[in-house]
């Protein structure tokens, strides 16, 4: 059987769609997928009772958590504590509910793009550090050179690149960042943010990956697209399919 993962992402606890939620965790019960995987924006304003809500509901899933976390998950009203440990109250939750994850089939190789602060405004969008992108190389690199076929897949918050056809990259560093990956033997990204599923295979620099993104579970929704997340299946070798799960639109499609 692959390993079967469900990609949430985007939940804002402050603003979550209990519907939504709901719909998650009983799919979780009843299917009992090997992980779930949160690309960040677990909470609105990075609040305790925030943080709080959402160590509640992971923790009531029962099944292996896999956490990334967004621009949304620093503190917004403690300027200190964002600029001097701003994954302070990210590390607090998961510490509680993300209890470890192994495959035989899939390697999940965390990314950070989420930074503290920016030389631009907003600060919402995607910073790929030279830092971050180096940990990532590293663990791929790792992998390969011990023979390793499991499936690799990075998770993110911000997706790598930006909307085919546009000639800007909201994210920072992001092109490079996905050649790299790409070369080194990575076969998706997934990630969330931009609150719209998608599920591409792109090229940079001559090298060809997945980029992945499901949608969000709050009730920030955006272009009309209902609340949603993934089902992804993975088998070594590459092999990736995935499924789009729609909240109360009773189907599921590619």
């Amino acid at each position: 059987m692959p390993t079967r993962l469900f990609h949430i992402s985007d939940v804002h606890f402050g603003v979550e769609d209990r519907v939504a939620l709901a719909a998650v965790a009983e799919a979780v019960a009843r299917e009992k997928p090997d992980a779930v995987v949160c690309t960040g924006d677990l909470t609105q304003r990075a609040k305790h009772s925030e943080y709080a809500a959402a160590r509640d509901w992971f923790a009531s899933l029962g099944v292996p958590v896999v956490l990334e976390p967004g621009n949304h998950d620093m503190p917004y009203y403690n300027p200190w504590e964002r600029f001097t440990d701003p994954f302070r109250r990210y590390n607090a939750l998961r510490a509680a509910v993300a209890d470890g994850f192994a495959s035989a089939d899939v390697v999940l190789v965390p990314l950070r793009t989420t930074v503290r602060a920016q030389t631009r405004f907003p600060w919402s969008d995607g910073v790929v550090k030279p830092a971050a992108l180096r940990g990532a190389l590293e663990a791929i690199g790792a992998l390969k050179a011990a023979g390793d076929l499991r499936t690799v897949i990075v998770i993110a918050h911000h997706p790598l690149l930006g909307d085919e056809g546009k000639p800007e990259n909201p994210t920072i560093g992001g092109d490079a960042a996905f050649a790299q990956l790409a070369a080194a033997g990575a076969d998706a990204v997934i990630s969330g943010h931009v609150h719209v599923p998608f599920d591409q295979r792109r090229e940079k620099g001559g090298h060809a990956m997945r980029m992945i993104g499901t949608g969000t579970l709050s009730t920030r929704l955006r272009h009309e697209t209902p609340a949603c997340w993934r089902v992804i299946e993975c088998e070594a070798g590459g092999v990736i399919e995935t499924h789009l799960r729609l909240i109360g639109a009773g189907a599921e499609t590619l």
